[in-house]
């Protein structure tokens, strides 16, 4: 079973705004932690405005990575969908991706 499809069918789910985020963790011989970003097209028809969107997630996610690091070792997948219909300042995205990775910190 594929990685993507594994994780939206067995993951846990929440909501913090203005991102739907599903994540999957299992024990593994090392660390890992892969993430995927999706702003969909039903939202935001143009493609420079999901690019926009997606590059605020994935810099928010990478300044903030060091959240998820434990010293045991597990396999993180993560999907972080972009729910709002308006693009928010990175300053809120930022905000939402903290709370996520707290989140999911804590439930390890």
């Amino acid at each position: 079973m594929g990685a993507i499809r594994r994780l939206f069918e067995s993951g846990e789910s929440g909501f913090v705004f203005p991102f739907r985020y599903v994540w999957f963790a299992e024990p593994d011989t090392e660390r890992s932690v892969e993430v995927m970003c999706s702003v969909p097209k039903k939202f935001h028809k143009r493609a420079n405005r999901r690019n926009l969107l997606r590059r605020r997630t994935k810099e928010a996610y990478r300044l903030q990575k060091e959240i998820l690091r434990s010293d045991r070792p597990v396999n993180i997948d993560l999907a972080l969908v972009y729910s709002s219909k308006e693009a928010l300042p990175y300053k809120t995205i930022a905000h939402a991706v903290r709370r996520i990775l707290e989140t999911i910190a804590a439930a390890l």
